[in-house]
């Protein structure tokens, strides 16, 4: 007797195993067969095709979420108002182009290696980081 058997395996019916089979498990196989067949023949129309369609459309379907990301953050940046901007832009000390030699002899002539640690206070509840 041969290893293995010539007829090849056909399942008798649903997960029960019993032979008697329903309408729908009969179409649903037809068109499971036919989609099967016609994919071997049209691979890109049937797979290829729906594949790139679900994704386009996702991409249009996800554009107004990641506007209301950004406009979010947009806001939330934004708190500062035009004239705290420029305040701030005053704020700081401006050294000209002929000043830059100034500054540079100015912060060199510093004694960097004559320096102590000082401990920056606290605010009330805030923990002090002593062990």
């Amino acid at each position: 007797m041969p290893t293995f058997q010539s007829r090849p395996y056909r399942p008798t019916g649903g997960p029960g195993g019993n032979s008697t089979s329903s309408s729908s498990s009969t179409l649903a196989q037809w068109i499971g067969t036919r989609y099967r067949a016609s994919l071997a023949r049209h691979p890109f129309l049937l797979f290829g095709f729906p594949f790139l369609l679900t994704i386009v459309a996702g991409s249009f379907f996800l554009t107004p979420a990641t506007a209301v990301r950004y406009e979010k953050h947009d806001r939330r940046v934004r708190r500062l108002s035009h004239d705290e901007a420029l305040g701030l832009e005053r704020g700081g000390r401006r050294v000209g182009v002929e000043g830059v030699a100034e500054e540079y002899y100015r912060l060199a002539a510093k004694d960097l290696d004559d320096w102590d640690q000082k401990r920056v206070e606290r605010l009330d509840g805030e923990s002090d980081g002593v062990l």
